[in-house]
């Protein structure tokens, strides 16, 4: 489907408003007095002026507090039914003001959040009355052919990283949306068009530089760290802030085979089932997702097939052929494209506010009544924005032992995604009622679910999702943030 509709809010449009306000702050005015804040755990917490000034000096970034030009920009997040206040906002412009955002925040017990490119559908990357860590000014690619790494800068998107890469000819896993944040996609597992041919993104990197709980900057990878590499790569930013990553590129030619093919919504159930069929069968360098969806105002819904081909293109015409015997469609934009501008395509332009209630879970298999149950549970709203969405995995992702990294669903075949979205200038009880009953309808065919995309689940759930991983990750919890300083994730609690 059209995922400039499936994903829709206002970041796209104010990342760059965003930065010329930060750095139009030529002199920010004296911090009038003290801060109300909040601690990890809850509780209220006063900020001396002179701690918070003496911050603000230690800072070759910014240090925003509420009212001052470009908070309200850092504090918003994707999901615009999230509306949430951090006391202070800091936006690094380096390493160094990573590590004394973390150690103010360590010093003082407050509730920090680390903010990216901001898709965390939960608002995980905002809080109240914490501290935020806003990335949005940390940002660079650097690739070297020759070793074929490129070397990426935390706060960085992955627009840069396809662009960079790309303009080598040199690629990576990076996602659907390209101005999702490299950190938060990564860690958590990363997904893609090239997922099934590279590998998840947390398979592509070979080093990460982290900032832990008590300051330090460490190094992890295979040679140096090598727990610590382990629990990056999929247990998310429960051990500190990434600096920067190292991940491995591969060569591939700039053009491939992309775009949709459409189809009435009433074709739903038979195309489900061609889905699943054609899906089974692909070869690693075909990806494919498909879903249905239903805008507001009481528009005929649709059915969409989406793809991407990165192989040989002698082989293009037979891989695809089983498509151009759907019928004719109500549109169809499948043809050469390149790669970049595929990657874009899914990209955010709406700027209206608009809240999202999300779910997410793997498929192990396609079950037979699967098709019916999505079906018959989808309802449409003339106030709301109804989508449900598979995305394709298994080829190399599966190839990976689930304990080789952290990220333990390799089993994998799809990500099945149900979407609510409505205005927030009205109320969103009724469409995350829908939501919940119509997910009630469909987990039981899940296993797991991508931590990426669901947040404020049950404790119990969140470490049952880490499956046979959760007791390593725990006594890496242990050794690294004994304090769960960083605890707005999938947060794996310390038992210390």
């Amino acid at each position: 489907m059209n995922r400039r509709d499936f994903f829709v809010s206002s970041l796209a449009a104010t990342i760059a408003a965003s930065l010329a306000g930060s750095r139009a702050l030529a002199a920010a005015a004296p911090v009038a007095s003290d801060i109300k804040a909040v601690t990890g755990g809850g509780a209220d917490v006063v900020l001396g002026k002179s701690a918070v000034e003496e911050l603000r000096r230690s800072l070759r970034g910014a240090l925003l507090l509420p009212g001052e030009p470009g908070y309200d920009d850092a504090r918003r997040v994707l999901n615009a039914s999230i509306d949430k206040h951090p006391a202070l906002v800091v936006q690094p412009s380096g390493t160094a003001d990573v590590r004394t955002a973390v150690s103010f925040a360590r010093q003082h017990g407050l509730l920090l959040a680390v903010k990216c490119g901001g898709h965390s559908f939960g608002g995980k990357s905002t809080c109240d009355g914490g501290l935020q860590i806003d990335l949005s000014r940390f940002r660079g690619v650097r690739v070297d052919p020759r070793s074929r790494i490129a070397y990426v800068a935390g706060g960085s998107l992955l627009g840069e990283l396809d662009h960079e890469a790309m303009a080598l000819g040199m690629v990576t896993t990076a996602g659907t949306v390209s101005h999702t944040g490299v950190g938060g996609l990564t860690l958590g597992g990363g997904f893609g068009r090239l997922a099934r041919r590279f590998g998840l993104a947390l398979d592509n990197v070979l080093g990460v530089d982290i900032v832990t709980a008590d300051g330090k900057l460490l190094h992890a990878s295979a040679e140096e760290n090598p727990d610590l590499f382990w629990g990056v790569r999929g247990g998310g930013g429960n051990f500190g802030v990434v600096t920067a990553f190292e991940f491995q590129v591969h060569p591939m030619a700039r053009q491939v085979i992309g775009g949709d093919l459409t189809f009435p919504i009433s074709r739903a159930r038979e195309l489900l089932n061609f889905y699943a069929e054609y899906a089974a069968t692909a070869p690693d360098d075909l990806y494919v997702d498909a879903g249905m969806a239903a805008p507001p105002g009481g528009r005929d819904g649709f059915f969409e097939i989406g793809i991407c081909y990165s192989g040989p293109p002698g082989d293009a015409e037979r891989e695809l052929a089983p498509l151009r015997k759907l019928g004719t469609p109500l549109s169809d934009t499948i043809g050469p494209m390149d790669y970049v501008a595929l990657q874009r395509s899914s990209d955010v332009r709406d700027v209206r506010n608009i809240g999202t209630y999300l779910k997410s879970g793997f498929l192990d298999d396609f079950p037979a009544a699967l098709p019916a149950a999505v079906v018959d549970g989808f309802r449409a709203d003339p106030a709301r924005f109804t989508a449900i969405f598979f995305q394709q995995s298994g080829g190399a992702i599966g190839r990976v032992a689930k304990d080789a990294t952290a990220f333990p669903h390799r089993s994998s075949r799809f990500n099945m995604l149900s979407a609510a979205r409505w205005d927030v200038a009205r109320d969103g009880t009724p469409h995350i009622a829908y939501g919940r009953e119509y997910w009630a309808r469909l987990e039981k065919y899940t296993n797991g679910y991508y931590t990426n995309e669901v947040a404020n689940e049950p404790q119990r759930q969140v470490d049952e999702n880490y499956q046979g991983n959760i007791e390593r990750l725990t006594a890496l919890k242990n050794k690294y943030d004994p304090t769960n300083l960083f605890r707005l994730n999938a947060n794996v609690k310390p038992t210390v």
